[in-house]
């Protein structure tokens, strides 16, 4: 059974993005972490969606290549300019070992059950330079009680669930939630140095937050 398909959602939501999408504007952590850089490093945005971050990271002279599943957000990146994009699943990063200096990965990983994450975080590490960092997000364990009282899901693997979600949500497609020992476990060869368990907007809306350095 496939289970890494939200990107059939987030097609159609990058097809129809307005421009006063939250989409379109840059987490703050983000911004933060890029601070910390050397100039001119090279990233992967890995799960770009229209380029909030790809672009705003490229503005400020960093060598960005932006990847997703998603054409659609790849071709508004395009019509931007100045950002290489790549169509291709998360879990087969079609890059020789060691490319990049940095991974970032904003709201991305998760789709997809603990055998597509394993190999997502397996190609992260594998991609990255020693000593190179990773940024991004989980869903925590703690956000699956409050989704499991808004809508009828049910567990398809071990922490990977699905809800019957109305209509304009990827929550029908799979997603993993995991505590901070599975979180950790799973990102085997890193040193973790940042980890931050943060309610979103929404009541209930825990993610993980890391930054993560590969190890030599």
């Amino acid at each position: 059974m496939k289970t890494d398909t939200a990107d059939v959602h987030w097609n159609e939501e990058w097809a129809t993005v307005d421009a006063g999408s939250k989409w379109l504007t840059p987490e703050a952590d983000v911004m933060a972490w890029a601070e910390t850089l050397k100039p001119g490093a090279r990233i992967l945005d890995l799960g770009a969606g229209v380029g909030r971050h790809a672009l705003w990271l490229a503005g400020r002279g960093f060598e960005v290549v932006a990847l997703d599943a998603a054409s659609a957000g790849l071709a508004e990146i395009d019509r931007a300019g100045g950002v290489e994009t790549v169509l291709a699943r998360m879990h087969a990063l079609p890059f020789a070992d060691r490319t990049f200096d940095h991974v970032l990965s904003w709201n991305v990983i998760y789709h997809g059950d603990e055998d597509v994450l394993l190999r997502t975080v397996g190609e992260i590490r594998r991609v990255l330079a020693p000593g190179g960092t990773f940024l991004g997000t989980m869903l925590s364990k703690r956000r699956l009680s409050h989704e499991r009282k808004k809508a009828l899901g049910r567990e398809i693997s071990r922490n990977t669930w699905v809800f019957e979600a109305p209509a304009g949500s990827d929550k029908n497609h799979p997603h993993y939630f995991c505590n901070a020992p599975e979180l950790l476990a799973m990102f085997s060869g890193f040193e973790v140095l940042w980890l931050e368990d943060r309610e979103h907007e929404s009541e209930g809306s825990y993610h993980w937050h890391m930054k993560a350095e590969r190890l030599l």
